[in-house]
């Protein structure tokens, strides 16, 4: 039920508005300091998302910091997340808005699980990120 409510809302977005929203989640972890931001798109290997993002935060309390930030955002937005799974430990929290999935890792749990060689036939999408400081 819940992927077939994602896979309308796919489809009203459009593209752009995909990349709008991909380029959100990454400022928002960008301004928070997260680093080594990948985005990948699964679309074509992975039943369950259409968008993968990968970051780091520095130790488990930025982490769920940054978390805790893209939510709010997204909140505010109307956009909560569906699933979130890891706040209460903070080594890997994963945030599930159906069409992306936001992988905040620590930097030794992202070595790892590896993500981006498990999603390595994946295309790498371009982030534009904007520096505020």
């Amino acid at each position: 039920m819940q992927a077939e409510k994602g896979e309308e809302l796919i489809q009203e977005i459009g593209v752009e508005k995909k990349e709008e929203i991909l380029n959100q989640i990454a400022q928002v972890i960008y301004d928070k300091k997260g680093s080594n931001i990948v985005c990948l798109d699964v679309s074509h290997s992975s039943p369950m998302t259409d968008h993968i993002i990968i970051a780091e935060g520095n130790v488990n309390r930025h982490i769920v910091a940054i978390a805790h930030e893209i939510i709010s955002e997204f909140k505010k937005q109307g956009k909560g997340p569906v699933h979130v799974n890891g706040m209460e430990h903070g080594e890997w929290v994963v945030i599930d808005f159906i069409d992306t999935v936001v992988h905040i890792f620590h930097p030794d749990m992202r070595e790892h699980y590896d993500l981006e060689n498990l999603y390595e036939k994946s295309r790498q999408v371009d982030l534009e990120l904007k520096d505020v400081s």
